[in-house]
């Protein structure tokens, strides 16, 4: 407030407009744009079950689905949520499919699980696909699933770490 008690310093009348900026001058119709360089795609590095670590992300890999089971299963608006086993040939993990992606794992089916993620629940590793990653159906694979190394089983936990100066 100022020191006449109105707001703005104003004294009378008309309250504070606004003028409209000056645009910035367009660039002919006719004018080529810049000519960008092809974006080059990167082949994906597929991992392996035994490979994948708590909290990591990003992963690209091939698995047969052994069992899947709904935990949650709404009517469409709402979720729905599998938890299902999927393995290739270095081991298991347990995966987590939301919404859509029920449908693509039924036991049985191989699945390409692309920039995938491990999520951490209660201690144990549980592989994702998030909004950024897909989910794809392929061929059937040739590997033999290795269902003795579930590294689902495995029980982390996390310490904190001091530096001892």
């Amino acid at each position: 407030m100022s020191s006449t008690g109105r707001p703005y310093g104003r004294r009378g009348g008309a309250a504070p407009s606004y003028v409209p900026r000056p645009r910035a001058p367009n660039p002919s119709p006719s004018a080529p744009a810049p000519a960008r360089p092809p974006q080059q795609l990167r082949k994906p590095v597929f991992t392996t079950v035994e490979r994948l670590r708590p909290q990591s992300h990003g992963h690209t890999l091939t698995a047969r689905v052994l069992s899947a089971r709904i935990i949650l299963d709404n009517p469409p608006p709402r979720a729905r949520l599998a938890e299902c086993l999927v393995g290739d040939n270095t081991g298991t993990v347990l995966f987590t499919a939301r919404n859509q992606q029920v449908d693509l794992v039924k036991p049985g089916t191989t699945v390409i699980f692309r920039n995938a993620k491990i999520d951490m629940f209660k201690g144990t590793m549980r592989l994702a696909v998030d909004k950024w990653g897909r989910i794809e159906v392929t061929d059937p694979a040739s590997f033999q699933v290795k269902e003795d190394n579930n590294v689902s089983l495995v029980e982390y936990e996390l310490v904190d770490v001091v530096d001892e100066d």
